[in-house]
């Protein structure tokens, strides 16, 4: 297989940390050659890391994209409002495209980027990389091979975890609609999908609830300043108090990384001093909700539900599969399938080996299923018409919560 060549716009945590490293780690099967960012900190860096020499770095995705067609493929990784424009121009000039979920938060603007991929005749995937998770690749061979027979009902558990919450949906990039998504379709469009791979069938209708409950101005302290670090006097019995996490959490070094390029102590501190994670949880602006459930019907009869919760220690899924002829319970972050068959009585408990990468293993399985197709063509397990379905499951979720509930019918919505 022919090494290919790609562009990335957004040299952020996915971009940079997922899709440009495994460049690095496999350069025989790609290379990238492109980069637009518009932090020049964060440009340089990247340039010098990747190798991207100076006149393909650009500050916008529209400098980069501007020239005659450079690349075999291209990779959007910008803010989840800023995918549908650069997807289109990439496909234009005649580039394969992945791009990161959600594809849009405008209905018309996803169909039209099914759409164009379509006419052009190039490669449209969605990062949807959870279908190329091992845990979840067990479960569905488990599935189809009719191991609880036939399928009836699906509970899913999405667990935040507080930390993370805070830091990407409360202070971070995914806490205001206006300038991001809602979470149903910023961080849950990712569980929708791999619910309707599992089940094997299109949502019939769903109904939502949820809301923003905490994480208010409401409830903030007394005495609480505007900053952490501008002396809070419920530092210590506040869980959300931001040095403490960036500096001690065990998963705080991986996100401090997205606060401050200077990993020391004193990098750190400067940036909660003045920037976005440094500020109260309960005096931003965020407008997103903290815990939501949907409930969902598919056209094959089964049912299933999905709950999705800020307030957890863990950030990790869960998921109870019931059938006819038996149940099976996992857990993907423990990488645990546990199989109980109704007519032998045997439990059989699976683990699952889980490479060590983001997403639970998913991210390289991901990329060299793209790359294979931009080198030698075939279809994609996220293929843009696929992904389409989730995301408009998205919005019609969001759309049950905001009216209170109310069951909608996915064939009239």
């Amino acid at each position: 297989m022919r090494q290919i060549t790609a562009i990335i716009l957004g040299a952020g945590q996915r971009g940079a940390e997922a899709y440009a490293e495994f460049a690095r780690n496999f350069p025989n099967e790609m290379k990238v050659v492109g980069v637009a960012e518009p932090r020049e900190d964060r440009r340089a860096r990247f340039s010098q890391r990747y190798g991207v020499p100076a006149e393909r770095c650009y500050a916008s995705w529209e400098e980069a994209l501007a020239p005659e067609k450079y690349a075999d493929c291209v990779l959007v990784c910008t803010q989840d409002r800023m995918h549908y424009a650069p997807t289109l121009t990439a496909l234009e000039k005649g580039y394969h495209v992945l791009c990161e979920k959600p594809m849009s938060v405008d209905r018309a603007e996803m169909i039209g980027m099914v759409e164009a991929a379509e006419k052009a005749g190039r490669i449209l995937s969605i990062c949807h990389v959870l279908r190329y998770s091992p845990f979840f690749m067990k479960l569905k061979q488990l599935l189809d091979a009719g191991a609880v027979g036939q399928l009836a009902a699906v509970q899913h558990i999405e667990c935040v975890g507080y930390w993370h919450s805070a830091h990407s949906y409360v202070r971070g990039n995914w806490r205001n609609l206006a300038e991001s998504s809602p979470m149903i379709l910023a961080k849950y469009c990712h569980d929708l999908d791999i619910m309707n791979w599992l089940v094997g069938s299109r949502c019939r209708a769903l109904s939502s609830f949820g809301s923003l409950m905490h994480f208010t101005h409401a409830n903030r302290p007394e005495g609480a300043p505007d900053r952490c670090l501008d002396g809070c006097p419920r530092r210590d019995e506040c869980p959300y108090y931001a040095p403490r996490f960036y500096l001690d959490h065990p998963e705080g070094p991986e996100y401090a990384k997205v606060v401050s390029l200077d990993p020391s102590r004193d990098g750190i501190l400067r940036a909660l001093r003045t920037g976005p994670y440094g500020r109260c949880v309960y005096a931003c602006d965020n407008d997103v909700v903290d815990h939501q459930v949907v409930n969902l019907e598919y056209e094959n009869g089964v049912t299933a539900s999905m709950t999705m919760c800020d307030f957890t220690e863990r950030w990790e899924r869960s998921i109870n599969i019931m059938g006819s002829r038996g149940q099976i319970l996992g857990n993907m972050e423990d990488c645990r399938i546990e199989w109980r068959d109704f007519a032998s009585g045997n439990n059989t408990v699976i683990n699952v080996h889980i490479p060590p990468s983001f997403h639970g293993g998913s991210d390289d399985t991901m990329m060299h299923e793209f790359v294979a197709l931009v080198a030698e063509g075939g279809s994609s397990r996220t293929g843009a018409r696929l992904s389409l379905e989730s995301h408009l499951m998205a919005l019609a979720a969001e759309q049950s919560r905001l009216e209170g509930g109310r069951v909608i019918k996915m064939d009239e919505f």
